[in-house]
């Protein structure tokens, strides 16, 4: 069984981001860049199918963007992935979702592979759109925001149980097929000493466009659908007022300060 693995290199949740002048994007000097956190999941999740299928099953890890996605793609592989591909090239840059996905699907196609797996968003956009793209145009099943998954013995269908609004919701679907992974679907492992060295030396391909049959203006800002105009900082929020006095007193000022100033009552 082939199982492919759509990662995403994004900022640390604990990185300070600040935008640049003209608003245009993030400062990006001193940022920190790990693997998107709902990706580990995917991963974890490939890993774990991988080991209990058995036989000459594989995990491959797939990832688009420039030269720091390398790292990502080392801190899968030391955690147990077989193969990794590096998705890189000039053409690709200011790709919006929709872009982006035409160009992972297109590398996912030879590959052939029974499961593909994905994080259910990036941490960084919070658009959760590229991998319903990618389902979209391989033509495959799709669950998304799933916390439970099984195959079937025969490893030909899988049942997903996915987060909906209100419950969880169980369906069926045959195989090849796309799933994006929730959290408290499983725990991912932390990357050995071991599995470290050796994905040091493991080697990363690298797909440009010349290796697809997609032209450049398909490809990066001249195949997106939507431009990204601006980007604009959050309000300040306003100090934190400290009530003084006994508990009867800080309740009537509390009430005054919620009916005069905030007008909530």
């Amino acid at each position: 069984m082939k199982i492919a693995v759509l990662i995403k290199c994004v900022p640390d949740t604990e990185t300070k981001i600040k935008l640049s002048a003209d608003g245009s994007g993030i400062e990006e000097q001193g940022i920190k860049w790990v693997m998107n956190p709902f990706d580990e999941y995917a991963v974890e999740e490939a890993l774990l199918i991988r080991d209990r299928v058995g036989g000459d099953s594989s995990v491959v890890v797939v990832s688009l963007g420039p030269d720091r996605v390398v790292e990502t793609l080392r801190t899968a592989l030391a955690m147990g992935a077989d193969e990794a591909i590096h998705v890189s090239d000039p053409a690709f840059e200011g790709g919006d979702a929709q872009a982006n996905a035409r160009v992972l699907a297109e590398v996912l196609r030879p590959l052939d592979a029974d499961l593909i797996l994905g994080g259910k968003q990036g941490i960084d956009y919070d658009s959760s759109q590229t991998c319903v793209a990618v389902a979209e145009y391989l033509g495959i099943p799709q669950a998304l925001i799933v916390t439970e998954l099984t195959l079937a013995d025969d490893a030909k269908s899988a049942t997903a149980r996915r987060r909906i609004e209100g419950g969880d919701e169980v369906v069926e679907m045959a195989l090849p097929a796309l799933v994006t992974c929730e959290k408290g679907l499983n725990e991912p492992r932390y990357a050995s000493l071991p599995g470290i060295m050796k994905a040091k030396k493991k080697e990363i391909k690298k797909v440009t466009l010349a290796d697809m049959a997609l032209e450049a203006g398909q490809v990066g800002a001249a195949g997106a659908k939507s431009r990204l105009v601006k980007y604009h900082p959050l309000d300040e929020r306003p100090p934190v007022k400290m009530i003084e006095g006994d508990p009867a007193e800080q309740a009537r000022e509390l009430v005054r300060l919620l009916r005069e100033e905030a007008k909530v009552i």
